[in-house]
């Protein structure tokens, strides 16, 4: 298996919209309603939305293959791109999403060294993320990668309160 990461670039933005919107249904759908789904992937990885975010300068969107076929994709924030005011030591992972076809092949760990390298060329302390609290693969994930839970905060999908774990590791 080769295995390459590529930055994401303003020619990746129909890609980055078609795995995010396949992998965010592929593991929220069974847990919320078709029609809350289709209202947040139409606002979230609306083109616009994602480009503004591309665009951002405080953001970064980065690629994995898997033998040259798009596997998922990871963002990471920095200062005022964060979604939680974390600090300026800090470097927030987004999202990291693998597509289903590929998991069990260690390309989110890929990603996430990716995200850890970033963050310490920086000079950034940790690296945190907020994760759904019954996403247990997730959380099994990021604990064996030397997370730990540090807080919590709402997530909105449409009406629906839902609650995601802050996790963060310390460099």
């Amino acid at each position: 298996m080769t295995i390459h990461i590529k930055k994401g670039l303003f020619e990746d933005l129909g890609l980055l919209q078609e795995v995010g919107i396949e992998t965010y249904r592929d593991t929220f759908k069974d847990h919320n309603s078709p029609e809350i789904m289709t209202a947040y992937l139409d606002k979230a990885f609306d083109l616009k939305q994602l480009e503004k975010e591309l665009t951002n300068p405080s953001s970064e969107f980065y690629l994995i293959y898997s033998n040259e076929e798009p596997a998922g994709y990871l963002k990471v924030n920095v200062d005022d791109a964060q979604t939680e005011a974390m600090g300026a030591d800090s470097l927030e992972v987004e999202r990291l999403y693998i597509r289903r076809k590929f998991h069990k092949q260690g390309l989110g760990k890929h990603l996430m060294n990716k995200a850890i390298e970033i963050a310490t060329e920086r000079g950034k302390g940790k690296v945190w993320l907020g994760v759904w609290e019954n996403n247990e693969n997730a959380l099994a994930f990021y604990t064996k990668l030397g997370f730990v839970q540090t807080g919590a905060h709402s997530f909105y999908m449409g009406d629906d309160e839902q609650l995601d774990y802050i996790m963060t590791k310390t460099l």
